[in-house]
């Protein structure tokens, strides 16, 4: 008998927990603030496959910026740029795209940096690709390409990176990040 009561007790415990869940996840959510930055400033100063002067300073413009860190030699992030040459074009006035092609081996290393103009050229990004000259400590933390990244206008990294090539993520991350603007 007392077993019987146990396991009553039991499935009435399992019961009301589930209908406490239910009911709390059925309400409407409040408002989620916008993920808080890393701490982690980027400070930089490089130049893009075009051989423009870059800083971080590019951050300042826009509430937002996506950083897709991508290589000459990765079909997965050669595969997404065109979806995200397409994306760049509907994103809203306040957010940014710029890529950094990861494996330039510095500003002379031309053979690279040429191919990497012709891919841009030809999955038609039209935004700015920088190249990993000089400082640019940030990028140790990269373990894989592509690598997707979100930063605020005082250049802190916000919300955690996005390994893979996965732009509905991407674009599911901006939107959650402009709603908690609002």
């Amino acid at each position: 008998m007392k077993k019987s009561l146990k396991l009553v007790l039991l499935c009435a415990a399992l019961l009301l927990c589930a209908a406490l869940y239910l009911g709390f996840s059925s309400r409407t959510e409040a408002k989620k603030p916008a993920p808080e930055p890393h701490g982690e400033t980027l400070a930089f100063n490089t130049l893009d496959i075009d051989g423009l002067a870059a800083d971080s300073g590019i951050f300042a413009d826009k509430d937002l910026t996506v950083v897709n860190v991508w290589g000459t030699f990765c079909t997965p992030c050669i595969n997404e740029m065109p979806e995200l040459a397409a994306w760049e074009k509907e994103l809203p006035e306040n957010v940014q795209l710029l890529g950094i092609v990861i494996d330039i081996n510095g500003a002379l290393d031309t053979e690279h940096i040429e191919l990497a103009r012709m891919i841009a050229a030809q999955t038609g990004i039209g935004y700015r690709n920088l190249l990993p000259v000089g400082e640019m400590d940030f990028l140790n933390a990269v373990v894989g390409v592509p690598t997707t990244f979100f930063v605020d206008r005082d250049g802190c990294i916000v919300g955690e990176s996005i390994l893979g090539a996965n732009v509905p993520a991407y674009k599911a991350r901006v939107e959650e990040y402009l709603d908690a603007l609002k």
